[in-house]
């Protein structure tokens, strides 16, 4: 194997890992103060601790996980309200992007727009919260980069790294990709009327809209952890 190659694998290992424990961590199964150790992280995706320790490193970025020298990671304590004053804020900078791009947008990015939002019609249709996923960060860093003012995009890149977890896991919640979808397409509509401030107000309202999806999936999760829980509770008489 070349050296760029064996690169090359590692970083995919890693992004496996890293999404795999982001998921874990913003759907609630890896709760707070919870132990990363690097070698059972390892043995558990059959990987070096070479790319277990570039993901945590990622993790620790995103503000996910805490590393502490010479004991390992552990998750960060992110309370629900945290996440909700990020996914306020990051509302409000999207809003933005949204009205400025309504005004500034080129031919060739609006095209762009338009064949990302056609193509996840066949993402929506078969439930691939993975593609959607990747087609919705494609989709809002394409409308970042139509405000064509750098700085802005810079901190909406930035936000949106801090919530990427939170982001795909809120995608979960039973219909939320075909609502995303529909939000998407009035975003546009707007955009496409040249009318900036309806733009920024829907986009505003999709931002919300996904920072509820995610409470409710959330919630569901622990609801089916307790049900689970008392399950084997009731099975072994406890």
């Amino acid at each position: 194997m070349e050296a760029g190659e064996g690169a090359e694998a590692r970083g995919l290992i890693s992004d496996r890992i890293r999404t795999a424990l982001a998921d874990a961590i913003a759907g609630g199964s890896l709760t707070a103060g919870t132990a990363l150790d690097e070698q059972e992280l390892a043995d558990r995706f059959g990987a070096s601790r070479t790319p277990v320790r570039e993901a945590l490193r990622q993790l620790a970025f995103a503000g996910l996980v805490e590393l502490r020298p010479r004991r390992g990671g552990v998750v960060a304590r992110t309370t629900p309200e945290r996440i909700a004053e990020m996914f306020e804020t990051t509302a409000e900078i999207e809003a933005m992007c949204a009205r400025l791009a309504t005004y500034r947008i080129t031919p060739l990015e609006r095209s762009r727009l338009i064949d990302l939002h056609e193509d996840s019609a066949a993402m929506v249709a078969a439930g691939d919260v993975d593609a959607y996923d990747g087609f919705n960060r494609a989709f809002h860093e394409t409308l970042y980069a139509a405000t064509h003012n750098g700085f802005l995009a810079e901190q909406a890149l930035a936000i949106r790294a801090r919530l990427a977890a939170f982001r795909r896991t809120q995608l979960r919640q039973p219909h939320r990709i075909d609502a995303s979808r529909a939000e998407h397409g009035a975003i546009l509509a707007a955009m496409a009327e040249g009318d900036g401030e309806a733009a920024a107000r829907r986009m505003r309202a999709h931002m919300l809209n996904a920072s509820s999806a995610l409470g409710r999936y959330v919630a569901g999760q622990g609801d089916r952890q307790g049900d689970r829980q008392g399950d084997r509770q009731g099975t072994t008489g406890e």
